[in-house]
């Protein structure tokens, strides 16, 4: 039995989905996002407020302020709201109307950037705004997950080696890529500890850090429009870059299999399916997906047909090569018959 007094103290979560039934692989899901946060970033969130509070930069009279465009917002209200700490989350347009919800609910202040910077995109746009904030009043205190090393160091310490633990002979990890702190604390563990698992990064299409051309990008958390400067290219065996409508079909997948999870779930199991079908023809290796949100946060967006068939088209619909979807039944087949 698990007890708690506060909800950043749930954090951990030992619970894998098994997706042979789904894609006839010994590939697994680490769902990350059983907490109140709602995603993987509860780790951050946890690991960034307990920095800042170790040197002394909250006490009376301080207020947080932090930029995401969504799920790291939503966990650092989660730990403010815990803790008593006024707390403004810069997000922008393409944040999800749930997600903007849930963060006021729980006592946020949420500023949307409308327009992105004309060069670096939302994120700039979003950066620039915080940056203006913070030298009007110097008591709000920037966490800048973006550079900020306890972002890394919570899965240096936590996501990796519980994954190790769990699954000691893993042949592959794939991880999605944002900030970099997930994929950079775990490549660095799985480096450091000198074994024969290899750690695939998985971007979205649109996304420059890896060096691709920057481009629009509707579904918010994994990619970016400014290189991470967490990010270290040189700690992973191999990339694989996903469009966007390969998100959706890697989510609509998932939910006809009973399972609600999030965009960057749907990311990085298109991009392991994709990798592991270049790869392991012979269906040999034992991988592990990060699941790095549930889907609640996208029913108006990734799970709403009409809008899904507006941004993507058919194909976002149509099956999966390689994985064993249910019969479309109902609002979805009247749509597509109706394109």
């Amino acid at each position: 039995m698990t007890i708690i007094s506060a909800p950043h103290e749930l954090v951990n979560s030992d619970t894998y989905v098994d997706l042979r039934a789904v894609l006839d692989r010994r590939l697994y899901l680490k769902c990350e996002g059983m907490n109140f946060g709602g995603s993987v970033k509860m780790r951050a969130a946890v690991a960034m407020v307990a920095e800042a509070e170790r040197r002394s930069l909250l006490g009376a009279g301080t207020a947080l302020i932090e930029s995401s465009s969504g799920n790291l917002g939503v966990a650092l209200s989660v730990v403010a709201a815990g803790k008593g700490i006024p707390f403004t989350c810069v997000t922008d347009a393409r944040c999800n109307p749930g997600t903007v919800a849930a963060m006021r609910a729980l006592g946020t202040e949420v500023v949307v950037v409308e327009e992105p910077h004309a060069v670096d995109g939302f994120l700039g746009a979003r950066l620039d705004l915080v940056r203006r904030r913070c030298a009007a009043d110097p008591h709000l205190v920037w966490l800048n997950q973006y550079t900020n090393e306890a972002n890394v160091r919570a899965h240096y310490e936590g996501t990796a080696p519980r994954i190790l633990s769990a699954i000691p002979d893993l042949d592959v990890l794939f991880v999605g890529v944002g900030t970099g702190g997930t994929a950079v604390g775990c490549a660095r563990y799985v480096r450091d500890r000198r074994g024969g698992t290899r750690v695939v990064a998985v971007d979205a299409v649109g996304s420059v850090t890896f060096g691709g051309p920057g481009g629009r990008r509707l579904i918010p958390g994994l990619g970016a429009s400014v290189v991470p400067p967490l990010f270290d290219t040189s700690l992973f065996d191999d990339t694989v870059e996903v469009a966007e409508v390969e998100t959706v079909r890697g989510c609509r997948l998932l939910s006809s299999h009973g399972m609600l999870f999030g965009g960057s779930t749907g990311t990085v199991v298109s991009g392991a399916l994709d990798w592991l079908e270049r790869n392991d023809p012979d269906r040999e290796l034992t991988s592990v997906c990060i699941s790095a949100d549930m889907g609640d946060r996208y029913l108006d967006t990734v799970y709403d047909d009409a809008w899904v068939l507006k941004h993507y088209g058919p194909r976002s619909l149509e099956p999966m090569p390689g994985a064993r979807p249910r019969a479309r039944t109902g609002r979805t087949a009247d749509l597509i018959g109706a394109v």
